[in-house]
């Protein structure tokens, strides 16, 4: 009898209509303001969890930590939170942004610096978090007026053929406030054709696969730099292994994965060219990798003969 297929070789390939395409990127605020050409979604890596995503003339953030907020918080204590990477852009340049995302309120996911210098410099720009969160955003800087709340399973209409669905996460656990509210969101983002998931900060749990499975996801934005104990009692929630992220898009049938949350903190980080080699002994059926910085990446539909 034939052996059955492990999670990393049972993608469905017809789920993968798409392909990811790497190009480098030399002036990140002169191309997340060009209009994106066709169909095609471009993403940049902000460092850390964060992304600015563009698709026609829509401008998108998620989760964008550009300030040095932690290393304030955080001198001279065991894990000062210092910078390993410089902020790509400074919050205040945003000014094409139409929506910034934030999964959750951790800092580095929900900064008020980064927030508040978007809002100043962009009167259009608005804000969603997890309904759960209202209050820390408010505090943070973000303009109640401006400002969206959702909670798992809402779906926001965010421009002409595009919606964001939203997922509960679960940061090494998954919680939710009195009011049965999850802490912790991700968001799938229908863009036309094209469709994302970033988690923000996000373990395995039951029942992710199912809440994502209908959505048909091409391109997943997962966080990388894993778990342990003692950044656990130190009040650090961890996220996936490498292995269990290449295992949830295979199992799913998300045909690319672009693995981050590593190179800002040197206690909260992996090793890229390690994860390179780990992904290579897996020999995944899904696309899986590190994201970079200073790269575009250009998730488009594949060629007709692929």
């Amino acid at each position: 009898m034939n052996a059955q297929p492990s999670a990393v070789e049972a993608v469905d390939r017809a789920a993968m209509p798409a392909t990811l395409e790497r190009l480098p990127s030399t002036d990140l605020l002169a191309e997340f303001s060009a209009r994106e050409d066709g169909d095609a979604v471009s993403a940049w890596w902000l460092g850390q969890a964060g992304f600015c995503i563009r698709w026609r003339d829509l401008r998108i953030a998620v989760d964008p930590y550009l300030s040095d907020s932690l290393a304030r918080k955080y001198a001279g204590t065991r894990f000062p939170h210092r910078r390993m990477m410089a902020a790509p852009v400074q919050p205040e340049q945003l000014t094409q942004l139409d929506f910034v995302f934030c999964t959750h309120a951790h800092t580095d996911h929900m900064d008020g610096d980064t927030l508040s210098a978007i809002a100043r410099s962009n009167a259009r720009c608005r804000f969603v978090v997890p309904l759960a969160e209202r209050a820390k955003a408010l505090e943070r800087g973000v303009p109640a007026d401006r400002m969206i709340t959702l909670r798992a399973g809402d779906e926001l209409p965010i421009g002409p053929g595009a919606s964001v669905a939203v997922v509960p996460a679960a940061h090494e656990e998954r919680r939710s406030d009195a009011d049965g509210n999850d802490l912790y969101l991700g968001y799938v983002l229908k863009l036309g054709e094209r469709t994302l998931y970033h988690p923000g900060d996000c373990v395995p749990f039951e029942g992710l696969e199912d809440w994502l499975r209908p959505h048909r996801i091409e391109l997943a934005l997962l966080p990388v730099n894993g778990r342990d104990a003692l950044r656990a009692s130190n009040g650090v929630p961890g996220n996936f292994h490498l292995q269990e992220a290449v295992e949830l898009c295979c199992a799913v049938g998300i045909g690319r994965m672009l693995g981050h949350h590593y190179g800002m903190f040197d206690f909260n980080t992996v090793q890229p060219e390690d994860s390179e080699r780990e992904i290579a002994r897996m020999r995944p059926v899904c696309g899986a990798s590190l994201v970079r910085a200073a790269t575009r990446y250009v998730l488009k539909a594949a060629p007709a003969n692929a």
